[in-house]
């Protein structure tokens, strides 16, 4: 019973991320969904691709159920996953996604948490693993990347939020004005001794 619950409670958060990254993407031009906004060339369409293949690998081959989709082996990355060329579609990727989510809940749903997986990329003594710790992995991978994505749209235009449903319109007074604290308050703390 405890099983059904942590599975059902980790997928649930699973599929709430994925959602939180696709919105992200919401209401931007072609231009602003691609390009670099880190000084490592990170973008929110890179973003989502990158996503999209983190869990086509780790609920596919990891548990030899081998995504219908086109992936470079594993030895090939070269990073190609972290951004879209010129010639990859906006939907195309999110339609990648969509897929993928589509074949990962299968595996999850079809597993028990305990089923055993092999991830070749890790390193000895970690390959042989389970679906709780994929799911586990996977989640904190979604999460962490929703959260740069987070940062990376309020940097475009000041929306923040995971959901359309919460988001407030954004008050430039008060937003200006508690910024204007933050940075009151960094140039006169004292500093700390090491």
């Amino acid at each position: 019973m405890i099983d059904e619950f942590a599975k059902n409670k980790l997928h649930g958060r699973l599929r709430r991320d994925r959602k939180a990254l696709l919105w992200k993407l919401d209401g931007l031009s072609e231009y602003d969904t691609r390009r670099p906004l880190t000084a490592t060339g990170t973008n929110l369409l890179g973003l989502v691709k990158h996503v999209a293949t983190v869990e086509a690998r780790y609920f596919g081959e990891v548990f030899d159920r081998p995504s219908p989709e086109p992936l470079p082996r594993w030895q090939d990355s070269n990073g190609s996953d972290l951004w879209a060329t010129e010639d990859e579609t906006r939907d195309q990727i999110i339609d990648f996604y969509r897929r993928t989510w589509e074949h990962s809940d299968a595996t999850i749903n079809e597993l028990p948490l305990d089923a055993p997986g092999h991830v070749p990329w890790w390193p000895e003594p970690h390959p042989h693993t389970n679906l709780f710790a994929i799911m586990v992995h996977v989640l904190g991978e979604s999460n962490r990347h929703a959260g740069h994505a987070d940062i990376l749209r309020e940097s475009l235009d000041g929306r923040t939020g995971m959901r359309a449903e919460h988001e407030k319109q954004i008050d430039e007074e008060a937003r200006t004005a508690h910024r204007a604290k933050i940075e009151q308050a960094a140039r006169t703390a004292t500093p700390t001794k090491a």
